[in-house]
């Protein structure tokens, strides 16, 4: 498949307006700051109640644009479901995730980056978080339009970061805890892309490259799918639901293992049962992993709404909570509308300007079958669950994108190492019949892993040196990656990831600059 050819079908849909997204995402924040105006009511900061209300919406749509597509994309990508359906699925388990999981409190200092002790006064507190919030707003909105999918979490970090220095000085900055956030941005793709390749290598072993490929899948896609429901069981437990369940990581564990085992015995029959129907082919091996790609959407996008929408409204309620009580707190209550706020905010971004990064991260970067797909899925949620009981900072965005290059590379390095077997064969049998030639390809190109190891054994007793040049194995490899990994997609999201923490941070403090010197008389 050619990367360049990508449907955009759905472009022709009635989102696709720019003046009509425009106009909803702005009627949305005019409601917003409408409603903060009229039954928020404080005895003092009505205004900058008002302004900080419509930055959050700001912010909400933004994440929405930008942060789901990470969830949904590889589904989308392997046609398991409609762009239209993973829309719908992101939209409601967002807003169910953050209305029922989200918590009653957040932390007013996003990873305590600052120590809040070291700002001056309340009209101080509130013009960094309403920096810190608009700064993040700004540049995911951004790195949306560039088509690179950036961590929210990182991009409020940064900007919290800048506005509290520029209010209270490089002492006021946490640099430990900035340390193992930067950390982050080497961890959490890395895991992810490991974890991804491990998983699609393991598939293709025991499934894809076995000569009775349906055989194969009725034995080992069940133990797939209960490994999946044990890692998402535990991750829900653990990221989904923690605001309001503590649960301890052994407890959640079990738990995960006992939905594992129950979900192998439901499986298991009805699976094989599904198996007997199916052709002998990888495309229909691919059908029965489209129902566990679903279910990892509707999952994810809930652990996601739950914990990921206190970045657009933990700020907005740090500052409701100051200009009501006066004071500044490390936590504060968030009222159901701000959380309404953030929920309805996120499905109206996703729904207006999602679709641009569903399909980057689905099928620009690298082509994603639903077996694929299925392994970037898993990564996301293990990588999660191992990071933060080993205590490592982990951005699901980057996660998420880096377990895509992780399958997209390893499909790489397979086809090179396959075109540098046939080569070989073919250097070998160069003045031979070109028909019994390629009728040893085709044989060699069907045989298991066992009978290809064993005919490469033969052949290399047969011959002295079979090895290509260092000019051919190099074409070869370019040649390879260019088809199954996009290196501009991996060279601009790269460049992102690194920038957003220092380019939010700058941006705050000049907003933060700016606020001061419009608020002070």
């Amino acid at each position: 498949m050619n990367l360049e050819n990508v449907a955009h079908s759905e472009d022709r849909s009635i989102f696709s307006h720019d003046i009509f997204k425009a106009t909803i995402a702005f009627t949305f924040i005019l409601v917003v700051a409408y409603y903060a105006s009229s039954f928020i009511i404080p005895n003092d900061g009505g205004h900058l109640l008002i302004t900080a209300a419509a930055i959050g919406a700001y912010m909400a749509l933004n994440i929405g644009a930008n942060d789901v597509a990470n969830n949904v994309g590889p589904a989308v990508g392997s046609k398991a479901v409609s762009l239209f359906g993973a829309i719908l699925i992101a939209a409601v388990f967002e807003a169910g995730g953050a209305i029922i999981a989200g918590g009653d409190v957040v932390g007013t200092i996003k990873k305590g980056i600052i120590n809040p002790s070291l700002i001056s006064d309340t009209s101080t507190f509130i013009w960094l978080m309403m920096a810190a919030l608009l700064a993040a707003a700004i540049w995911l909105n951004i790195a949306t339009a560039l088509n690179a999918p950036v961590s929210t979490t990182h991009s409020i970090v940064g900007g919290v970061l800048g506005a509290g220095i520029a209010a209270g000085g490089l002492g006021i900055a946490n640099w430990m805890v900035f340390g193992k956030i930067a950390a982050s941005w080497v961890i959490s793709p890395v895991f992810g892309g490991v974890i991804a390749a491990s998983f699609l290598y393991l598939i293709k072993r025991t499934i894809t490259y076995q000569e009775d490929m349906v055989k194969s899948a009725r034995k080992v896609v069940p133990i797939l799918i209960a490994l999946m429901c044990w890692a998402f069981s535990t991750y829900l437990l653990l990221k989904g639901v923690k605001k309001i369940w503590k649960i301890d990581f052994m407890t959640a564990t079990s738990i995960g293992l006992a939905v594992a085992v129950a979900a192998y015995v439901v499986v298991t029959p009805l699976l094989k049962k599904t198996a007997f129907k199916l052709e002998n082919s990888k495309e229909s091996v691919n059908t029965l992993f489209s129902l566990p790609l679903i279910c990892s959407a509707a999952l994810l996008s809930f652990a996601h709404g739950a914990n990921d929408v206190a970045n657009a409204v933990g700020p907005l309620a740090a500052i409701n909570d100051a200009v009501f009580s006066g004071g500044v707190a490390t936590k504060a209550a968030i009222p159901l509308w701000i959380m309404l706020v953030g929920a309805l905010g996120i499905s109206i971004g996703l729904a207006l300007y999602g679709p641009k990064l569903i399909r980057t991260v689905g099928s620009e970067i690298t082509e994603l079958d639903k077996m694929r797909a299925f392994c970037v899925a898993m990564a996301a949620a293990i990588t999660v669950i191992i990071a933060s009981q080993l205590g490592l900072p982990v951005s699901s965005t980057h996660t998420a994108v880096g377990a895509i290059f992780g399958v997209g590379f390893l499909r790489e390095y397979l086809k090179h190492s396959n075109a540098k077997r046939i080569a070989k064969i073919r250097e070998h049998h160069e003045h031979a019949d070109p028909e019994k030639v390629e009728a040893l390809l085709e044989e060699f190109e069907t045989a298991t892993i066992e009978e290809k190891a064993k005919m490469l054994k033969d052949l290399k007793a047969k011959t002295a040196s079979t090895e290509l040049t260092r000019k051919e194995r190099k074409s070869l490899k370019k040649v390879y990656r260019q088809e199954l990994v996009k290196r501009s997609h991996l060279y601009k999201i790269a460049a992102a990831w690194v920038i957003t923490v220092p380019l939010s941070g700058l941006l705050a403090a000049f907003l933060y600059f700016t606020i001061r010197g419009y608020m002070l008389p």
